[in-house]
């Protein structure tokens, strides 16, 4: 019993829009940085659906990569995160008009 495609791209779509409507609200850098995360892993999701579709190994060689760009953007915003929270003491976009003093 196989599950059919659209449902795997319906489940994607809901994530980005969860993702996107997570951006778009909330004002915590953390939070925003999840969010961003939930919206790669939904466009790894559709990669992978349309490969496995069509039978081409292309899609989850480029998910392979996303996951790559999507660690290393994590780690440098975590420590960026992490510098403006030793120095202010929140994590607030709001509050963080300028990175220099």
């Amino acid at each position: 019993m196989s599950i059919p495609i659209a449902w795997y791209l319906v489940l994607a779509a809901v994530l980005f829009g969860i993702g996107a409507f997570g951006l778009l609200t909330k004002r915590s850098a953390l939070i925003m940085f999840m969010c961003i995360e939930l919206m790669l892993n939904a466009v790894n999701l559709t990669f992978v659906t349309f490969s496995r579709s069509f039978s081409d190994i292309g899609g989850q060689v480029t998910v392979f990569f996303v996951m790559v760009v999507a660690a290393a953007e994590v780690t440098v915003g975590l420590g960026i995160v992490v510098a403006v929270f030793r120095k202010r003491a929140s994590t607030s976009v709001d509050e963080l008009t300028e990175l220099k003093d």
